[in-house]
């Protein structure tokens, strides 16, 4: 059975003082042991990062990662922070291609390939983010479009790698916007998706999480992780609630679904 996964990204949301804020009341709503079925991973800001990892310095159960890495290790790169800086900042995971990364900041598939390869050679686990845009929807390119970006995230990089990475499909217009795919929507493209990551990763590319991430909440997260290939969520707005994010983390799907159990991640790779 599914071993879901559950990730908050929290955007340029919660500094410091909120953050301790929420984790002392998520730590509460979420005991160590409670739910040992399912993974939980946090994306503060790289200004908040540090608050939170001392907030979980007793919850190994928990991970947290950073929203964004540049691809270069080290250098004269005013504002930008590397994959070896995340890492020692107590990182285990890092977002790669968010849709806002390739929307709002210009970002290339050809720049998700070079800071995956960058995440893996500090030790961070990438999460690559794939989706469309409405208007690529509308013309049915859907599966082209997430394929591209799929297949070009991970170029260079070994089956091996690929295999420990995760995905998180993310319909841009379902980002922000109350409009939510449906589960029959999603799995749909998760199914593309896992072909897709046979193919990249050999059979082990069956067992690769992939998330669905687009306005996710309490109120239908539990029909999302019912659809086929539909692993786990990748929450925004739902996620800068404690109450509402313990809520979400506790969700069971509405039926069980057979799938290959992604193996738990290892919080000390």
């Amino acid at each position: 059975m599914k071993r879901p996964v559950f990730a908050a990204n929290w955007k340029m949301n919660h500094g410091p003082s909120d953050a301790r804020a929420f984790m002392r009341s998520f730590l509460d709503y979420y005991r160590r042991g409670g739910e040992r079925n399912r993974t939980v991973i946090i994306f503060p800001p790289a200004l908040t990062l540090h608050a939170v990892v001392e907030s979980l310095k007793d919850r190994s159960d928990i991970l947290v990662g950073v929203q964004n890495i540049y691809h270069e290790d080290k250098g004269a790169f005013t504002g930008e922070s590397s994959a070896p800086i995340a890492r020692d900042a107590g990182a285990r995971l890092v977002l790669v291609g968010h849709s806002e990364r390739r929307h709002v900041f210009g970002e290339t598939d050809e720049e998700s390939a070079k800071k995956c390869a960058a995440a893996f050679r500090a030790g961070l686990t990438p999460m690559l983010c794939v989706g469309e845009t409405l208007e690529e929807r509308e013309r049915g390119e859907t599966e082209a479009v997430v394929l591209r970006q799929l297949r070009a995230g991970v170029a260079g990089l070994e089956q091996e790698k690929v295999a420990t990475m995760l995905i998180a499909y993310e319909p841009v217009w379902a980002i922000g916007t109350g409009r939510t795919a449906t589960p029959e929507d999603a799995a749909a493209v998760h199914a593309v998706l896992r072909e897709a990551l046979r193919t990249l990763a050999g059979e082990r590319g069956m067992a690769i999480p992939i998330l669905y991430g687009g306005s996710v909440n309490r109120g239908n997260v539990a029909a999302l992780l019912s659809a086929p290939e539909v692993d786990g969520v990748l929450v925004g707005g739902a996620s800068l609630d404690a109450d509402a994010w313990s809520s979400i983390v506790r969700s069971e799907p509405t039926r069980p679904v057979p799938a290959v159990a992604p193996a738990p991640l290892d919080p000390h790779p």
